[in-house]
C-alpha cells in the first residue's frame, strides 16, 4: 500500500503542475502551457485511478488535492509574484499537517 501513497503524492505534484500551465496558458490560448497542462493533468489523474485501487478514496483524495494546492499556492509565491503574508505560510503549513495526518489516519483500501 506504501506504493499507492507514493502514486498519490506524486500525483499531487502533478497537481501542481497543471495547476500552474493552466495560469500560464492564459485561458489555453498559448500553445505550450496548453499542452503541458494537458500531460499534467493526464498524469496526474491516471496516477490517482491506479492510486485508489488500493486507497480509500476520502483520505487519497485528500491528499491529492492538499498537495496539489499548497504546492500551487508556494510556486506562486515563489515564481509568480504572489503576496508572501504569515497567514498564507500558516495555513499551508496547516493544510500539509492535514495531508500527513489523513495519511497517517491508517486508509484501510481495498
Amino acid at each position: 500500500m506504501a506504493w499507492a501513497w507514493l502514486l498519490v503524492v506524486v500525483a499531487g505534484l502533478l497537481e501542481t503542475g497543471f495547476a500552474v500551465c493552466l495560469k500560464l496558458s492564459h485561458g489555453l490560448t498559448r500553445l505550450f502551457p496548453t499542452l503541458a497542462f494537458a500531460a499534467f493533468a493526464l498524469a496526474s489523474f491516471g496516477l490517482l485511478t491506479l492510486a485508489l485501487r488500493k486507497l480509500d478514496v476520502g483520505p487519497a483524495y485528500a491528499v491529492w488535492t492538499g498537495l496539489g494546492a499548497a504546492g500551487t499556492a508556494v510556486y506562486g509565491m515563489v515564481f509568480l509574484g504572489d503576496v508572501v503574508s504569515t497567514l498564507k505560510i500558516l495555513s499551508i503549513t496547516l493544510v500539509i499537517v492535514g495531508v500527513v495526518g489523513l495519511q497517517l489516519s491508517g486508509s484501510g483500501g481495498r
